[in-house]
């Protein structure tokens, strides 16, 4: 005959869950406050010098690095000479953007037609420095895309430091 053998008295299974959860948390905000100390940028001076005080805080190499604008007045519209380029198709479409700009206050330098035709979106483009008068020309023709001249020699730019290129 088979018999089941008794446990002597009841084992505390509401105290050990309790137990292991309480180690669990502890171990957690270990975790947490680890990954935290390693996260945040630490500065290599003593706190109490004057050296550390006076130098700036160190970079994170994963924050992204965002060009700043020159530091030069805004040249008026008139010390901007810009050469327009068709790279649309639409014949005429540099000449009447050119006397637009003209009208406005900007000089042209050139008006005349892209290597390609085949432009989906207007650009404005700029040499190094004409940061800040190529963002203005974009606002004033309401073109959105504005970035540093590529593709062109400085040859071809006829003077100009600021390319307008007419897309689709």
């Amino acid at each position: 005959m088979q018999h089941a053998q008794r446990v002597p008295a009841e084992f505390p299974w509401r105290t050990a869950a309790l137990v292991a959860g309480a180690l669990a948390a502890v171990e957690l905000f270990a975790l947490i406050a680890i990954g935290a100390v390693h996260l945040v940028p630490t500065r290599h001076a003593h706190a109490g010098s004057t050296a550390a005080r006076s130098a700036p805080p160190q970079r994170v190499a994963s924050e992204p690095t965002v060009p700043k604008a020159p530091r030069h007045p805004l040249r008026p519209r008139g010390g901007v000479r810009v050469l327009v380029l068709n790279g649309n198709g639409v014949s005429g479409a540099a000449s009447s953007a050119a006397q637009r700009l003209e009208a406005a206050g900007y000089r042209v330098g050139a008006a005349g037609n892209a290597p390609r035709h085949d432009y989906a979106r207007s650009m404005v483009m700029f040499v190094p420095g004409w940061l800040k008068e190529a963002r203005r020309l974009a606002r004033d023709t309401g073109v959105r895309l504005v970035a540093p001249l590529d593709g062109l020699r400085r040859s071809q730019l006829r003077g100009s430091k600021i390319v307008l290129l007419l897309g689709s």
